[in-house]
């Protein structure tokens, strides 16, 4: 059943408050509940996905969290792990979550120094032709929400290591099948962040009037397994500060 379905039969249920985790789940929820209050978790972007109007203030029923971090966290990171110079972003043209983080690396990459080498990945038969020529060019290669590059992870990952080249993404998950590194918003803390909105809701309040917002310090997540296999060297340093190492 499609969401939209699910959602539209909900609606009947006289419920008091919409709980909605992810992009796909949370505009779908908005598009059909405009007189019952929704508080979303783990949303990219929630006013480029059209849910939100601002993030002070959503300007309808919704209120949230989002796993947004500012890309200059990751930059920050990924220099700090090896001074890289160049960074592919595979992502999906077409898919908002995708096209957006690949739009909030390009904003930082004058900051950083960093070329920001956009790679559009369409079908996941092209994957292996298109990582081939890329590895070539890429010092680093950042795994965006992009779901043929998800579908593509184990190509991606492989062809990587062979090449020494490190893997990044925003998403810890990503990191546990085999990303080298991870800069990411922990969602456990946001589901808490959520959970406090939900209850503000229920006591009465706005959602318009509760700010949506973001972890102010995003988590690090290193794959030594990967490191190893990619030949990269991990600063002691670095290895220190990560929340998490896999080993």
């Amino acid at each position: 059943m499609k969401a939209a379905e699910i959602v539209r039969r909900l609606a009947s249920s006289q419920l008091d408050l919409f709980v909605a985790i992810g992009t796909t789940a949370a505009v779908a929820v908005v598009k059909e509940i405009k007189d019952v209050p929704v508080v979303f978790t783990t949303v990219y972007d929630p006013v480029d996905s059209k849910i939100a109007a601002d993030w002070k203030s959503s300007g309808n029923n919704t209120t949230g969290t989002s796993t947004k971090i500012h890309m200059s966290q990751l930059i920050e990171n990924l220099k700090q792990l090896k001074p890289v110079k160049s960074l592919a972003v595979l992502y999906t043209p077409g898919e908002k979550n995708s096209e957006a983080q690949l739009k909030d690396l390009q904003t930082v990459q004058a900051q950083f120094g960093i070329k920001i080498i956009p790679v559009p990945l369409t079908a996941k038969d092209e994957a292996p032709q298109i990582l081939s020529d890329v590895v070539g060019r890429a010092e680093a290669l950042f795994l965006s929400g992009s779901s043929i590059a998800i579908d593509a992870l184990p190509i991606i990952i492989d062809t990587a290591k062979k090449a020494g080249v490190i893997t990044t993404a925003i998403q810890s998950d990503k990191v546990e099948k085999g990303i080298l590194l991870g800069v990411y918003a922990n969602t456990r803390t946001l589901g808490v962040m959520a959970g406090e909105k939900a209850a503000k809701v229920l006591k009465g309040a706005k959602p318009s009037a509760i700010p949506i917002e973001t972890v102010k310090k995003a988590d690090v997540i290193i794959n030594m397994k990967t490191a190893r296999e990619s030949r990269i060297d991990v600063p002691a340093a670095f290895l220190k500060k990560a929340t998490r190492v896999i080993e």
